[in-house]
């Protein structure tokens, strides 16, 4: 199968679940605002595009992250699990009930709220293409870093908004504008918070996201 030779057996299997699971066409406007339409998108090569975002995020999970609980944030469908091995507990936050519930039932994920998760609870962190939905990120920023343990890992991603991203974007079929802020802008938020210890582009060039890896250096 063409899918098996483009993404791998693994990520192959996701679309189709994906695929089955949800009618993006139908479901579009309520799921667009996640990842689900690029990662079924029908361009093998925008498809292609939105899961090595993915994989990325899972290499830097895989060389900096410990045992100990997992926190995804804004996990939509929880893909990011499927592609690590998970070393603790997976928690989500995710507003959506229709996506929190195939991931809780996909991932055996315990949903939790930002209200009731517990500073210093997680050693790794992921917030993939979820903080630039966001109005306030600065306030959000400072909720999130105290979760993680002292020597927990932050992983994050997101889209440069540069010309070449919008003009993906267009050719893909994704029109809406609800981003309130690129990658740029939120890693200098980051960073008020947290030491830089990994990047990644994807693709490397021209990069249309970037992918990230933090320590956390605040004060508990």
């Amino acid at each position: 199968m063409l899918d098996n030779l483009v993404f791998g057996p693994v990520i192959a299997a996701r679309r189709r679940t994906l695929q089955s699971h949800f009618d993006v066409r139908r479901q579009f406007e309520k799921l667009e605002e996640s990842c689900v339409p690029s990662y079924v998108h029908g361009n093998k090569l925008a498809a292609w595009v939105a899961w090595q975002r993915t994989k990325a995020a899972a290499a830097l999970y895989r060389r900096h992250g410990s045992a100990g609980a997992i926190l995804d944030f804004g996990a939509a469908t929880g893909e990011v699990g499927h592609l690590i091995e998970k070393r603790g507990a997976y928690t989500i936050i995710e507003q959506d009930d229709l996506l929190a519930g195939v991931c809780g039932e996909w991932q055996e994920a315990q949903r939790t709220t930002l209200d009731e998760a517990r500073p210093g609870s997680f050693a790794a962190m992921f917030a993939l293409d979820s903080l630039e939905h966001n109005e306030d990120i600065p306030t959000l920023v400072a909720r999130l870093v105290p979760l993680l343990r002292e020597n927990g890992v932050l992983i994050l991603s997101g889209p440069t908004e540069s010309w070449f991203y919008r003009l993906g974007r267009r050719l893909a079929g994704f029109s809406g504008h609800y981003h309130h802020s690129n990658i740029f802008d939120i890693e200098a938020i980051v960073a008020k918070h947290c030491t830089l210890v990994d990047a990644r582009r994807v693709p490397f060039l021209p990069a249309l996201f970037r992918v990230t890896a933090w320590r956390p250096r605040v004060a508990r």
